[in-house]
Order: structure tokens, then C-alpha cells, then sequence
């Protein structure tokens, strides 16, 4: 595997080329926002973190999560439901940064919740609490100048999805704009479908890595220890999103509360996940 060029100043670079100094891959494990409750968020957070997560991937709740399967379509549901929109997101946090002011944020999402509380308001209040990344689902590169000049400006990375179907051309524009890491979805469909084929994989990174020196995370597909190690092995970050909110919607007691037993459980899945891709580059 070649040597990644980091190419961001944000605590998601410092991360990365620490990681890289290390012969490591990322492991970024994704969770929505308000699910099961806004209370339980950032307990949860702390929780991927404890258990050995290098990022941390936030969902914000939307009405239409095209890009995501049926788990996390459920999740950003119950989360709506709570009534949680994307300035409470901001407000959980500021919440997390209170005890963890190390641990990179990458929001996810889609355009239309920051169209409608202003680029620049939602950039400033981003920095403000500690948002290292933003990533727009629905948002392509070429409509992107906006965006990226403003978060430029406020120190947040731009973080763009690449696909199997994206060309070379593409991919250039991509890694011209974005920052931070770029988002392989490995699977020609929505998260948690299919099973990942990592040989494949292995060889679409070697493509990407020809006109893109971004560190390339990979997500879609990845359910378990296993797979997380032998995706670690070729690429630069394991995204891991499905089968954590799956864990944790069947793991709670109730519809608002999270008790010790489900963060042990959360943070315990991660922790094998952590094992998996710390010992592929072994």
C-alpha cells in the first residue's frame, strides 16, 4: 500500500498522519444522531470512542436519507421523531467536546438542512463546537465551490463520496475539492447491502489512489470484525454505520434510554472491530 498524502489541517489530518506514521488504518464508526434519543447521543459517542474508534461519523437526521438503507432510514425516523434537527446536532457536540476535545467529528447528511439554517451560519456554528468534517450525501463536487470556499474559511473538511462507478476525471475533481479523507461506497447500492467483495475493493483503491492522494475510507458493507480487518488491509479508513445502529436499536430497553449495558455492548463491537484492523497490517 502506497504512503497517503494528508492534505488537512484539522484534528481528521493530525489523525490520519499519526495513524499513517503507525501502519494503520482508521476505524470510523458511524451512529445517527437522537437514535434511540438525543440523551443517548453523546454517551454513545463516548462509547465508540472507548471502544477504539480514531473518528467518529454522526448522522443528522433528514426526511428522505436516500443514500441509506433500511436501518439507517429507521434511525434518522426515530430521530425526527424526537424532534432533533441539525442545530441540535450541533448542540450534541458541543455536549461531547466538553470531555473529549481530541476525537475527530465528521457530520453526515444532506444539503437541504444546511441550505435552510445558512452555509455560513452552519459553518460557523460547526467550528465553533468542534466539527472537524462535514460530508453531504447529495451534494456533487461541481456544485460544491460554495461549500467549500466557506468551509475552508471556518477550518472544516469537505468530504465527498466516490463510487465504483466514478471515472478518473471525476475522482480528480473530487480530491481537488475535498479534504480530510474521501468516502468510498463500496457496494453499487445503499448501506448495509450486499456483501463487500475485497479483492475487488483492493483493486478499485488502487485505481482511485492514481488521481487521488486523499486517505480513502471505505464504507458500505462492512458488518463485522472480519470483514473490518480485511478491508483495513487495502484502505486507508474502515467506515463502519449498519450494523452499530442495528446493535444499538436492538440493544435498547426503551425508545429514549441507554443504559450501561448497551454502551458496553457498543463500545465492545467496536473494541473487536478495533482488534481486527490493528492486526491486518501485522
Amino acid at each position: 500500500m502506497t504512503e497517503t498524502t494528508v492534505q488537512s489541517n484539522s484534528r481528521l489530518g493530525s489523525r490520519f498522519t499519526a495513524l499513517s506514521a503507525e501502519n494503520r488504518a482508521a476505524l470510523i464508526p458511524y451512529i445517527t444522531a437522537g437514535d434511540p434519543s438525543p440523551k443517548a447521543t453523546v454517551a454513545l459517542m463516548h462509547a465508540l470512542v472507548a471502544g477504539g474508534a480514531d473518528a467518529l461519523e454522526i448522522g443528522v437526521p433528514f426526511s428522505d436519507p436516500m443514500a441509506d438503507g433500511p436501518v439507517i432510514q429507521q434511525a434518522h425516523e426515530r430521530a425526527l421523531k424526537s424532534g432533533l434537527g441539525l442545530r441540535g446536532v450541533l448542540d450534541l457536540v458541543a455536549e461531547f467536546r466538553q470531555k473529549d476535545a481530541e476525537t475527530p467529528v465528521v457530520l453526515m447528511g444532506y444539503q437541504n438542512p444546511i441550505e435552510a439554517m445558512g452555509l455560513q451560519a452552519f459553518a460557523d456554528r460547526a467550528a465553533s463546537v468542534g466539527v472537524d468534517g462535514v460530508l453531504t450525501v447529495d451534494l456533487p463536487p461541481e456544485e460544491a465551490d460554495e461549500l467549500v470556499e466557506v468551509f475552508g474559511k471556518s477550518g472544516i473538511d469537505p468530504i465527498f463520496l466516490l463510487a465504483p462507478t466514478t471515472s478518473g476525471e471525476r475522482t480528480r475533481a473530487v480530491a481537488a475539492r475535498g479534504s480530510g479523507f474521501v468516502y468510498y461506497v463500496s457496494l453499487k447500492g445503499v448501506t448495509g447491502a450486499a456483501n463487500l467483495d475485497v479483492d475487488a475493493l483492493g483493486a478499485q483503491l488502487i485505481r482511485i489512489r492514481e488521481t487521488c492522494d486523499l486517505p480513502v475510507g471505505v464504507g458500505f458493507g462492512i458488518r463485522d470484525a472480519q470483514t473490518a480487518g480485511r478491508v483495513a488491509a487495502v484502505a486507508d479508513a474502515v467506515i463502519v454505520g449498519s450494523a452499530i445502529v442495528k446493535l444499538i436499536h436492538e440493544s435498547a430497553q426503551g425508545p429514549d434510554e441507554v443504559d450501561q449495558a448497551v454502551l458496553d455492548k457498543v463500545e465492545g463491537f467496536v473494541a473487536e472491530m478495533r482488534s481486527a484492523v490493528n492486526a491486518a497490517r501485522k
